[in-house]
């Protein structure tokens, strides 16, 4: 049970990278590798404060905004230097390695002994639940703490869900999607498409930083390694979601993500269940994310013979 509640609540953390992957790789259609250095600055940054005694919703406030920061540096990049997408985030993700670095001072730092935001979640426990450490359900023994924090990540990844939906209907939010779709229509508009493109590129890894941090917080450290292979797990994520939810309807997008992530890090939980070695873990995941690329052009092919053969 500890590892279902486990796997659920970093699954839904991670539905936030996922939320940052979808921005900046469906909505705007732009390979941002700087996802793999802003997860680890998200996470480096909220860490840090941590340790310094700021309180948890800044410090984790305080990541997005940095976040922000540098997909905004990968925007400015690409559009006012015409550097290519993949190669601008190539290079931020490049410069915040070192940044991360001098940030933490070490290769990794412990927040077993600090607060953070799950600790609020704890608390609320402790109050509503006096002191009770476990329950009983379905004759199963679920942990307290396992299960606060869970619920705490599930209503995190709700709201921010609801306010990326609202925020994507508003007139900015509509102008941003429709760059996205039709760059050329929507500068004959008089929209500035590149900066709609560096405000989706600093949200996207505004997202992605605050993931980070949130990780970081649950899992008790910050590690310098810990962002790789990150934005191949949005991308699956996502592509994941597409695939069960079927729409391009913007809400059900979202939604979808959130779907990918989860079942994506419970394919992942089975698999080191099973006893996968943990060095072949990004080999699974790449394995992973294959299956989910291929798969809806093997099953449009196989629609397509039948619907010749029933012809």
């Amino acid at each position: 049970m500890i590892l279902l509640l486990g796997a659920l609540t970093i699954g839904l953390i991670l539905s936030i990278l996922a939320y940052g992957v979808l921005i900046s790789f469906r909505i705007f259609r732009f390979p941002d590798i700087t996802a793999e250095g802003s997860f680890t600055f998200g996470a480096s940054i909220a860490g840090i404060l941590l340790i310094m005694r700021v309180d948890p919703l800044l410090a984790t406030l305080a990541a997005f905004l940095c976040g922000m920061v540098a997909g905004m540096t990968t925007g400015i990049l690409h559009t006012r230097f015409k550097i290519q997408g993949l190669i601008s985030g190539i290079l931020v993700m490049t410069a915040l390695y070192s940044i991360n670095l001098r940030v933490m001072g070490k290769s990794n730092i412990s927040l077993l002994t600090v607060p953070t935001i799950h600790s609020y979640a704890e608390s609320v426990a402790a109050l509503f639940l006096r002191q009770t450490t476990t329950l009983h359900w379905l004759g199963w023994e679920v942990p307290v703490r396992e299960l606060a924090i869970l619920i705490q990540a599930f209503l995190l990844t709700l709201v921010i869900g609801i306010l990326l939906f609202l925020f994507f209907r508003t007139h900015l939010g509509t102008a941003m999607r429709a760059t996205g779709d039709n760059e050329h229509m929507v500068r004959a508009l008089g929209v500035n498409v590149n900066t709609a493109r560096i405000l989706g590129l600093a949200l996207s890894n505004g997202l992605i930083a605050m993931s980070g941090a949130l990780l970081a917080q649950y899992q008790g450290f910050t590690d310098i390694q810990m962002g790789i292979g990150m934005f191949v797990w949005g991308i699956a994520s996502v592509i994941i979601g597409e695939a069960l939810v079927g729409s391009q309807q913007l809400g059900l997008r979202f939604a979808g993500a959130v779907i990918g992530s989860l079942l994506f890090r419970l394919l992942v939980a089975i698999a080191l269940r099973w006893g996968l070695n943990p060095n072949d873990l990004k080999l699974i995941t790449a394995i992973f994310v294959f299956i989910a690329l291929i798969f809806p052009m093997i099953v449009k092919k196989f629609k397509a013979k039948e619907a010749v053969a029933h012809a």
